[in-house]
Formats: structure tokens, C-alpha cells, sequence
């Protein structure tokens, strides 16, 4: 018998890599996607990715969409709110959801956190992930084929200027010892183009950089042709 699941998506590599491992498991039936979106600007909460390109993440990994709206400058309890409200349209969709997936690694409070909240949703959390060396899985990303680039640095753990690189070996080696080599402290957030769950892989093309709130170095990411895409 299956669990239904519902994934806590960002759009980055940890997502990605949590999805692929719910999806080989066949006691694990993934229901949907969950994805904070702000209202206005109409990109990912923190990674600033467009919408059209989460719209088009869920597409190519076949599974309905539902959004976490939020205010741009939400406070913490308004984002509670805006969850907790998003789930209950989950929970009527699909009634037999009994799971929230995350993708976090090793973060006790943060876990602490999201098991604190789901369960005011009658839900459980499901982390499957937890525990694996973040260089295990960083190797794991690339060698499975996944395309991701990075979308927002933290220009107080990590230089500017890796906004767009893409997540690879070359990465990897340029990466200074004291950064996670998968973000998991918020030095850098991903956005997936390619992944095996993908039934496409989705053509970017790589914007400008932007720095916002003079901390976090942002790179814009545009849907693109085929012949355009950022590899």
C-alpha cells in the first residue's frame, strides 16, 4: 500500500534529488507539488525564479502545481498562514495525502520547524534525504545528469560572481572549504532545467545579475528556444 505525498518544492537540485528518491521508491505516490511563489514580482519565494519556469518544472515532471502565495516582505507568521491554507487545498484535492516531503539535509532546527507546523495540518513530514554527506550527494547531482545553475548567492558566504555557474565539477573544485558544497547553510540556491524525472529538459537561457537588499546576488533566468539554452 502507498503513502500519498506532496512535495515541498523550491525548484533547485535538493528538491529535485528528494522527488527522484520519493519516485523509486514504490511504497511513495507523489500527489503534487508545493511551492512558496510572491505575489507581484510572480517568482519562487528566496530563489527568485519566474513562475513561468516553475509552471514549467511541473509540467515536465507531469504533476499539479499548488502555490504558497505570498506578499513580497511576508513575515514569518503570514508565511505560516499562507502554508498552512495552501495545504488545506492540497488536503481537499487529494484526500489521501498523509505526507509533506522536504529536501533539507542535516539542519535540526530547520527540521524542527517544518515538523512543528505540519503537524497543525494533521500531516506528517517526510525528509528523504536526511542524513546523506552533502558531498555524497553533490556528487550524486551530477552524476545523475542534472542541469542546475545557481539563482541567488549569499554575497556574505560566497563571492558574487558564481550567481549562474553551473552546478558541476568545476563548481565543486572552485567552491571554498567553508561553503556547504550543497547550500544547505544558504550560500546558494539552484534552479533544475534537466533531472531524470524531467520528461524534457527545459531550455534556459542565463540573464543578468542583480544585486538585491546589498547581500544577495541574483541571476535571472529566461525560458529560451533549444537553440539558445544555457548549459
Amino acid at each position: 500500500m502507498s503513502v500519498d505525498v506532496v512535495m515541498s518544492w523550491s525548484g533547485g537540485k535538493d528538491s529535485a534529488m528528494a522527488l527522484g528518491a520519493l519516485r523509486r521508491d514504490p511504497r511513495v505516490n507523489v500527489v503534487a507539488l508545493l511551492t512558496s511563489v510572491t505575489r507581484g514580482y510572480e517568482r519562487i519565494s528566496i530563489h527568485g525564479v519566474r513562475r513561468e519556469l516553475l509552471v514549467a518544472q511541473a509540467d515536465a515532471l507531469q504533476l499539479p502545481l499548488i502555490e504558497v502565495t505570498l506578499e513580497p516582505n511576508s513575515s514569518n507568521d503570514a508565511y505560516e498562514t499562507a502554508f498552512l491554507s495552501a495545504v488545506a487545498d492540497a488536503s481537499a484535492q487529494f484526500p489521501n495525502v498523509t505526507e509533506i516531503a522536504f529536501g533539507d539535509l542535516y539542519l535540526e532546527d530547520v527540521r524542527a520547524y517544518r515538523e512543528q507546523l505540519v503537524a497543525r495540518t494533521g500531516l506528517q513530514c517526510r525528509f528523504p534525504l536526511w542524513g546523506i554527506p552533502t558531498r555524497t550527494l553533490a556528487r550524486h547531482v551530477i552524476d545523475d545528469g542534472v542541469i542546475a545553475h545557481l539563482v541567488c548567492v549569499d554575497t556574505m558566504q560566497l563571492a558574487g560572481a558564481f550567481a549562474g555557474a553551473r552546478y558541476d565539477d568545476e563548481f565543486l573544485a572552485r567552491l571554498p572549504d567553508t561553503v556547504d558544497p550543497c547550500g544547505e547553510g544558504g550560500e546558494f540556491h539552484t534552479f533544475v532545467s534537466a533531472h531524470p524525472e524531467f520528461r524534457a529538459p527545459i531550455a534556459i537561457l542565463l540573464a543578468e545579475t542583480v544585486l538585491r537588499d546589498e547581500r544577495f546576488m541574483y541571476c535571472d533566468v529566461l525560458a529560451a528556444t533549444p537553440a539558445r539554452v544555457s548549459v
